[in-house]
């Protein structure tokens, strides 16, 4: 079995009067791809900041490699193998590529007059550990804002497993990309769990949750809604889980139309005769009628 990188055990978070999150648990193993799954208020973004160290649990047990934790700071995350891309990515888009890669830790030579950055180093580190992602980008000097989305996300995961991380933790890489951006995203999202790092995805989206994930949380008003790993769960079970179950359900029935001719627009339905053939019917009887009149008369006329 893979070595357990983490696991909550009943968390819980509470902001004065407010219960963000409630009673929720997850373990996390090494290779594997834990999906987040829930709608907008579920409580994903009060989950990610948990376990990144923005913020401390106030219920239930945090723990990092089978020991017990409480972080203060995103720093004593990060010291302990958690790495955290966010939504937003905390680049900076005028910066070239190899400057975001090493934000927050760059590397110095000491030269005459003081300390100066290693810049060739860090621009070859760059391009090797994108090499290793299998992410093929020549120009590292080129400013980070020129790349695409997907790119961006691509980056900030290498520069995550560059850095030694053992847990990735992403938060909606997908939510602003399309549909091609998002597979390069997802396809580098695995490249990670073959890595050998333990990946927490956030997302609303199932059906790319589903494509690589090997556990399904499901969150739903800070509460866990499900739990299931993937060969006991299929794509449409998911989804109907995620969006509600009888509450979606319930909607689909208020939201049906009525079907044509029946219901309250159409009366009895089936049973009623068409106006139009009523009238057609009431025609060919009229006729038939005045004809056999007129074929009776001249039959009972005297002959002269």
């Amino acid at each position: 079995m893979s070595t357990e990188l983490l696991s909550l055990e009943g968390v819980g978070k509470s902001y004065g009067t407010v219960r963000a999150l409630q009673d929720v648990s997850l373990t996390l193993r090494a290779g594997e791809i834990s999906c987040v799954l829930g709608d907008n208020g579920a409580g994903k973004s009060t989950l990610i900041k948990i376990i990144a160290g923005l913020h401390r649990h106030d219920e239930g047990v945090y723990a990092v490699g089978g020991e017990e934790v409480r972080f203060d700071s995103p720093r004593q995350a990060l010291d302990r193998g958690i790495a955290t891309v966010y939504q937003d990515l905390a680049v900076v888009p005028l910066m070239p590529v190899w400057r975001n890669f090493f934000l927050g830790s760059e590397r110095g030579l000491r030269r005459w007059g003081g300390l100066r950055l290693d810049a060739d180093g860090m621009r070859a580190t760059t391009r090797e550990a994108l090499a290793r992602m299998g992410i093929d980008l020549h120009d590292v000097d080129r400013p980070i804002g020129t790349l695409s989305g997907g790119q961006r996300q691509c980056v900030a995961i290498a520069r995550a497993v560059h850095f030694g991380a053992k847990v990735l933790i992403l938060d909606e890489p997908t939510a602003a990309l399309g549909v091609k951006q998002s597979g390069v995203v997802l396809k580098y999202v695995t490249a990670a769990r073959d890595a050998g790092l333990g990946v927490v995805l956030i997302t609303h989206n199932p059906h790319h949750a589903y494509l690589v994930g090997d556990h399904f949380t499901l969150l739903k008003r800070g509460r866990m809604a499900g739990s299931h790993p993937r060969d006991a769960i299929g794509l449409e079970e998911l989804t109907t889980e995620m969006a509600g179950g009888s509450d979606l359900a319930e909607l689909s029935h208020e939201l049906a139309r009525p079907s044509v001719g029946g219901g309250p627009r159409g009366g009895s339905g089936a049973d009623e005769t068409p106006t139009g053939t009523s009238s057609e019917s009431s025609s060919d009887t009229s006729s038939e009628t005045d004809s056999e009149t007129s074929s009776d008369t001249r039959e009972e006329r005297p002959q002269p």
